[in-house]
């Protein structure tokens, strides 16, 4: 596919964001649209409703632009990566909500697309442009997380299907997917090479999801059991013992879609509070103007100095990443850099307000404050999920500076 010249591409540009002003629907036009909570996860529960989200969710689907670089054949626009980067630019540049946030689109269909066969992406891949479906991702078990090829969740030929027994453990949002891309063992003589990718439906006999509470008072991830359940054939996604190399292909696309939530700035640059260096000035106060505080006005403009060097290390990595057909292992120091600076912020933010960055619930304290302090210990999690920052470290040391393993 032939990329645009600058000429062409300024008026695709045009015509994207005429389109973009006159389609998106007037009840979402407000200033915090892009870190607006009601946007649309999956979209599953909008499904067929007339509510703004879900209209604009379609619009957009309509035209391909959930996943504008996918194949037309299977719901995508089949642009090219420069026409893609532009949607998401003028959607920025505009305060448009995502129009649909997906692990489908951030993970499975990038693997589909090069693993599946022709009946799993003609299944799947449309449901997952037009936000008809709920994706979970079953990796990480109770005793296999960093050492992840540990798994143990077994899943055993009997003939004319699969069966599946075991458990996963900090599956994000399962108890309200549809789906879940599963990573199970099929030969137990063997760590790597024993280990397969599947599809299961959650509402399959044997399915059991139990949110599990977090520090920040949340539940976004989930236990699940797997017990006796029943798979097709046909839901094995790849060979038989070939799912490790589909396992680290996704482990690389979800860092690097953890880190793209970084690079328009998006919930790290300001929060429920507001802009760091704003809510600074707010609670700590002014001498001069600037900053009373002289050494956390040094310690905010580092942070906010290098989140403006990771978006721009974001933007430019994107395009160089899809143009080499997907990520590599450089996904793993953006991951790691993204994780470090977004703790770092939020222990900035909590310091900033004091004695008010200690509610938890109750009077005395705004939400935003409250939500601040739930953020901050949300932001442990980053240097956790999508491979543990010690995980990233190992990667960039061995796949990007070549270095020996210890002696």
């Amino acid at each position: 596919m032939a990329d645009f010249g600058a000429a062409e591409l300024d008026t695709f540009r045009a015509e994207v964001r005429a389109w973009l002003e006159a389609e998106y629907p007037a009840e979402l036009r407000k200033s915090d649209a892009r870190t607006d909570p009601e946007a649309v996860w999956g979209g599953r529960a909008f499904e067929g409703s007339d509510d703004p989200q879900s209209v604009w969710m379609r619009r957009v689907a309509e035209r391909g632009w959930t996943t504008p670089t996918w194949p037309k054949e299977y719901g995508g626009a089949g642009l090219t990566v420069q026409q893609a980067r532009v949607i998401d630019q003028e959607i920025a540049a505009g305060r448009y909500r995502p129009p649909l946030l997906s692990f489908g689109i951030w993970m499975l269909g990038p693997v589909l697309l090069e693993y599946g066969n022709e009946a799993q992406k003609a299944e799947h891949m449309p449901r997952i442009v037009r936000g008809e479906i709920r994706w979970c991702q079953g990796y990480s078990e109770p005793g296999a997380g960093s050492d992840l090829a540990s798994l143990a969740t077994r899943c055993e030929d009997k003939g004319d299907h699969w069966q599946i027994d075991g458990q996963k453990v900090w599956t994000s949002y399962a108890d309200k997917a549809d789906w879940c891309f599963c990573l199970v063992r099929t030969d137990a003589s063997k760590k790597h090479e024993g280990i397969s990718f599947v599809l299961i439906d959650m509402a399959w006999p044997g399915v059991e999801t139990r949110p599990i509470k977090l520090i920040s008072g949340e539940s976004p991830f989930c236990e699940t059991f797997f017990t006796g359940v029943k798979i097709p054939k046909g839901n094995l996604v790849g060979k038989v013992n070939g799912g490790w190399e589909i396992a680290k292909r996704l482990l690389q696309y979800e860092r690097q879609n953890i880190s793209a939530g970084f690079g328009d700035g998006g919930s790290v640059g300001g929060g429920a509070a507001g802009d760091l260096g704003e809510v600074a000035k707010r609670y700590v106060g002014l001498e001069d103007g600037k900053l009373a505080d002289l050494d956390l006005r040094q310690r905010i403009t580092l942070n906010k100095m290098n989140f403006q060097a990771l978006r721009q290390t974001i933007g430019r990595t994107a395009a160089e990443l899809r143009a080499a057909n997907g990520p590599s292992a450089a996904t793993s120091i953006i991951k790691y850099a993204a994780a470090e600076f977004a703790k770092e912020r939020g222990e900035l933010m909590v310091e900033a307000m004091g004695a008010q960055g200690l509610g938890w619930e109750g009077e005395g304290f705004s939400a935003p404050e409250i939500a601040t302090v739930h953020g901050w210990l949300r932001a442990k999690a980053n240097s956790i999920e999508g491979g543990t920052s010690e995980v990233n470290l190992n990667v960039v040391s061995k796949r990007v500076l070549g270095l020996p393993d210890p002696k």
